[in-house]
């Protein structure tokens, strides 16, 4: 366990809930960090809140709306209808050009004005969903350019990085609070708590994960699904 605080990049999906309570574990102190970029499932910034509330870490909203004004998706303009299916050869427009660029660049001056240089976020390049800011090369590119910008030792922690959905949905579970990432997370693109709509592409993943790991501790443990 480090000595020291960290703040977490906390949108109150299932991947950054899951990180908040392992930063719990691993921290002394836990901040959590969420934003308002324009995203259409802005409900999440809500249950984040009530999710750090239960956690019983301290929470802060940021407005960056910029962030959704640069480029064309779907996740910040109605008027696109999200893609299903992963393209060939290229990103789904439900990526955010510079989100997590953005998010960490921000996340980095507010730790420092805090003090604090471990920052935690619940990318990963397991199941990354051909987001490229998600990989784990530019995790580390980010990490060096952060030190130098602000003559700064930031370590940036990626809990997640090389984990797929089931193993994050088993990373919870070991945390004790699967029901918790399960039922008060909002992960789904159309803005739907818990499960979700199911049909946009967060909710496949998410769900394809959460089949997989259930089936996988029942054969080991005999626990059925429902429990």
């Amino acid at each position: 366990m480090y000595n020291e605080p960290a703040l977490v990049i906390f949108s109150g999906g299932q991947d950054s809930t899951t990180c908040l309570f392992w930063a719990k574990q691993e921290f002394k102190d836990v901040y959590a960090l969420s934003f308002r970029y324009g995203q259409k499932h802005e409900k999440e910034v809500e249950l984040a809140r009530a999710i750090a509330a239960k956690a019983g870490v301290d929470f802060q909203v940021m407005d960056a709306p910029l962030i959704g004004h640069l480029g064309s998706n779907a996740l910040t303009d109605t008027t696109i209808p999200m893609d299903s299916e992963q393209p060939e050869g290229g990103v789904p427009n439900t990526f955010v050009p510079g989100r997590n660029l953005f998010f960490l660049a921000i996340a980095a001056v507010h730790a420092r004005e805090k003090g604090i240089r471990h920052l935690v976020t619940g990318v990963s390049q397991t199941d990354f969903s051909g987001y490229p800011d998600c990989r784990d090369s530019f995790i580390r590119s980010m990490n060096v350019t952060l030190n130098l910008a602000m003559d700064a030792q930031f370590v940036i922690h990626t809990p997640l990085m090389w984990l797929d959905k089931a193993e994050t949905w088993a990373l919870a579970d070991r945390l004790g609070v699967l029901d918790l990432v399960r039922h008060d997370t909002l992960t789904c693109y159309n803005g739907i708590p818990g499960d979700g709509c199911g049909h946009c592409p967060a909710c496949k993943l998410r769900r394809e994960g959460l089949e997989r790991y259930l089936a996988s501790r029942e054969a080991c443990t005999g626990r059925p699904q429902g429990q």
